[in-house]
């Protein structure tokens, strides 16, 4: 499956990707999942943000004036996909502390595999920010193609999509449905298996996070 696009970015840092092992492992417990799910995803919005614009200020140091530089007039906000994408705040606030959250509530239908909407709260601002939307797996594609969708009614500036691992398949319809949409992917794995997960993944990213399993 061809997967080259420019708007895809699958990340291979080293940082990343150790923690990307320990976080597939099955024996991996929830307090450590959700700290390695925050590291991760703070590693990830270091390089979506990568095109944040500056500007030049002057400040003053202990030692002398200095022009040095800002982020200039672009605004963020943040919104997860529930449930698991709450797990991924943490690690983007971390670094862009001013940015607003919103939310987008989907789940899948377990016998359709389909997404279902049940909640959507998004800053009333929205039309004036970029905004990344959170998930930590990209399995079907089904949700974030109803999550981006609901949040392009809305009219942001851009949309930007952070995942952790994802599925072959459900790239490929994230790719078809959002060409415009820039995809921050850690891991690209093999497949999804006849339950609809992702194959080898680590299991219901939910579950694991909140103890649910």
């Amino acid at each position: 499956m061809n997967m080259e696009n420019d708007n895809l970015f699958i990340m291979d840092h080293p940082l990343i990707q150790h923690k990307l092992t320990l976080l597939r492992y099955k024996n991996t417990g929830s307090k450590e999942f959700r700290e390695l799910v925050s590291e991760i995803t703070m590693l990830m919005c270091y390089e979506a943000t990568r095109d944040l614009p500056l500007k030049e200020v002057e400040i003053e140091t202990p030692v002398a004036i200095a022009k040095s530089n800002v982020i200039s007039g672009r605004k963020l906000a943040f919104v997860p996909i529930l449930r698991a994408g709450i797990g991924m705040v943490d690690g983007v606030t971390k670094l862009v502390p001013a940015a607003k959250i919103g939310h987008v509530g989907l789940y899948r239908d377990p016998l359709s595999l389909e997404p279902v909407e049940y909640y959507s709260k998004l800053p009333s601002d929205i039309n004036e920010r970029e905004v990344i939307v959170l998930d930590p797996m990209l399995a079907t594609g089904g949700t974030a193609i109803d999550a981006i969708s609901i949040i392009k009614r809305e009219k942001p500036k851009c949309i930007k999509f952070m995942c952790i691992i994802a599925a072959p398949e459900g790239m490929k319809e994230l790719i078809k449905c959002h060409p415009d949409v820039q995809i921050y992917c850690a891991s690209l794995d093999k497949c999804l298996n006849e339950n609809g997960y992702i194959v080898p993944g680590l299991g219901d990213a939910g579950d694991r996070i909140f103890g649910t399993k």
